[in-house]
């Protein structure tokens, strides 16, 4: 009898450990697509953790490594202030749209959340393999900015993930590459604080998720050092064109079984 339940415990221990395992592994994947990119790291991590966890727990468990790796990219503290006067709108609109979609919607739970992440992956995919490039007047931007980020935060609210519409609308503010990736962390930084407070308001952050989402800070900082090194090294477009393809394809994989 003691034999049999020490048997269980083990395995139990093991498939603990594979599942800890499989999550570095996605950070890991997540911190080096970001790396080369500057973007990512909540999409494939949330996309590839809700496969076998709820999108909730995928959620809180991405907070730090997100938090962590945004902030690193708002860097240079030289061009912070102009870049996010350009985009201070924006992230006005995304604590509102976030913390209102929180409160009114819940956090991501569930296949309708399921359902909404793999919409949203398949909709960032396609646009972005389009390859066109829309523009936004300054004078545009300041009633366009809080709009776009009302939306970003409905869409992070549900889902967990912050690219959508952010990422488009940024790229049509006609930034520069670096002003571009300092932007997206900016936006990204914002959306991941904001999450964390609407998961604890929702009462879906415990501290033993916290505790799991530090310990996921190494693989994904890790990553993305890594994928730094790579960006100098690979054609950075035809990377970005195979994760684009392959975010579609989870997304719509996603979406399906969520309907099924």
């Amino acid at each position: 009898m003691r034999r049999s339940a020490d048997s269980a415990a083990m395995t139990m221990f093991n498939e603990a450990m594979g599942l800890w395992a499989a999550a570095a592994a996605v950070f890991l994947l997540a911190g080096a697509i970001k790396g080369v990119i500057g973007l990512g790291l909540p999409t494939v991590s949330m996309a590839l953790l809700a496969l076998w966890m709820p999108p909730a727990q995928a959620a809180a468990l991405l907070i730090v490594p997100s938090l962590v790796t945004n902030l690193w990219q708002t860097g240079p503290r030289a061009s912070f202030g102009a870049v996010f006067r350009r985009i201070g709108g924006m992230q006005a609109g995304i604590v509102v749209g976030t913390l209102g979609g929180a409160l009114w919607l819940g956090v991501p739970a569930g296949a309708w959340a399921s359902l909404a992440l793999g919409v949203a992956l398949v909709a960032y995919a396609l646009w972005g393999l389009t390859g066109r490039q829309l523009h936004v007047s300054d004078a545009r931007a300041r009633w366009l900015g809080p709009v776009v980020g009302a939306a970003t935060g409905l869409v992070t609210a549900v889902t967990g993930v912050f690219v959508v519409p952010a990422v488009p609308y940024l790229q049509a503010l006609g930034f520069q590459r670096d002003a571009l990736i300092q932007a997206m962390g900016i936006s990204f930084t914002t959306s991941t604080v904001v999450l964390a407070l609407g998961l604890a308001v929702n009462g879906s952050y415990p501290t033993a998720v916290l505790g799991g989402s530090v310990a996921m800070l190494a693989p994904a900082v890790g990553g993305m050092v890594l994928g730094t090194w790579l960006r100098q090294r690979l054609p950075v477009a035809v990377f970005r064109r195979c994760f684009l393809v392959g975010l579609a394809l989870l997304g719509a994989y996603m979406a399906l079984r969520a309907l099924g």
